[in-house]
């Protein structure tokens, strides 16, 4: 990012200064894509919402359908979308889908790794479901990306901050520029506004240096003793109910006490959590994610949502697993 400061240029001017700028971030979308194993094309954008935007407003498809738990995003770039509902275990439900896209060219948005509950979809069949009937599949990985492989798919969401990057940018992952409407004179005509070139030289760069696997499973160990725990007390680790839980994100319902309630506690213990995902999270409405899930409403009102990134440690693990059980001990 230093190096993008110190030679910013627009990448779009003819003189010398801009072409060096320009092919800086030619070398960071191809560093981008090889990071990825991504083979198409990359739209740069200022971060996962942009990207939905672009890919739901300009993809040459026909009706727009997303699942039932996608992030507020999605559900905000396509509010006409006809809704997809999930099984009880958070998986999409193959049947529903099956019969849904078959109409003309239909673009179907669904999440690689839900961002509430850690639940994974199974986007190998939903791929193979949707482009049989002709339609276009779009995959948020915006937590997935620089954790977990790209699944198969026509367009790809990657938010840079999701995997150590800056904040503020991200990209649109396409498989052909046809698919999509120019809608703008930059990226080659298919998005409004200068690039972010000290952003994408910072994304490019964490991509590079995502480890595999992302964490340590030593460090996430501290939460299967936790989860133990939280079954015994009475409590609700809801990994338990999911087809294909991931561990980087929990969702946990603490007995006796309310989200908001242990929000403010964990707080206070310099812990940060949430209810439902960062960007709804401050609505204090009940999470559309585990209404969809027909998780029971008592449930779901107790359930707070805890990640791990990058850069957390076992020591922060484990501090958060003590507060945790003193607080539900205290409240049973």
């Amino acid at each position: 990012m230093e190096e993008g400061f110190a030679l910013w240029a627009n990448p779009s001017s003819p003189h010398a200064e801009g072409r060096k700028a320009r092919e800086m971030l030619e070398d960071a979308r191809a560093r981008l894509k090889a990071s990825l194993g991504w083979e198409g094309e990359a739209i740069f954008t200022s971060g996962a919402s942009e990207a939905a935007a672009l890919a739901l407003g300009h993809a040459k498809a026909g009706a727009r359908l997303v699942s039932a738990v996608e992030h507020d995003a999605i559900l905000q770039a396509a509010p006409e979308a006809e809704r997809l509902p999930v099984r009880s275990d958070g998986a999409l439900d193959m049947e529903i889908l099956a019969e849904a896209v078959q109409r003309e060219r239909p673009l179907v948005a669904v999440q690689q790794i839900n961002s509430e509950t850690g639940s994974r979809q199974d986007i190998a069949a939903i791929a193979k479901i949707v482009q049989a009937a002709g339609g276009l599949l779009l995959v948020d990985c915006a937590q997935g990306a620089g954790k977990f492989a790209v699944p198969p798919c026509d367009m790809a969401i990657v938010s840079a901050h999701k995997f150590g990057g800056p904040v503020g940018v991200g990209a649109l992952l396409v498989r052909d520029y046809a698919m999509l409407k120019p809608s703008g004179g930059h990226e080659r005509g298919y998005r409004r506004g200068t690039e972010n070139l000290p952003g994408v030289l910072g994304m490019a760069a964490a991509l590079e240096v995502c480890g595999h696997p992302y964490l340590a499973p030593e460090v996430l160990a501290p939460l299967d003793a936790l989860a133990h725990e939280c079954r015994q007390l009475g409590g609700t680790w809801l990994a338990d109910r999911l087809s294909n839980p991931t561990p980087l994100i929990n969702a946990i319902a603490m007995p006796a006490m309310s989200g908001s309630a242990q929000l403010m506690r964990f707080d206070m213990a310099g812990i940060a959590v949430s209810q439902g995902s960062a960007c709804s999270s401050g609505t204090m409405k009940r999470s559309h994610v585990l209404a969809a899930m027909q998780v029971e409403p008592d449930v779901a009102d107790r359930t707070i949502r805890v990640s791990t990134g990058w850069n957390t440690s076992r020591s922060e693990v484990t501090r958060f697993c003590e507060v945790w059980l003193n607080m539900a001990r205290v409240a049973a």
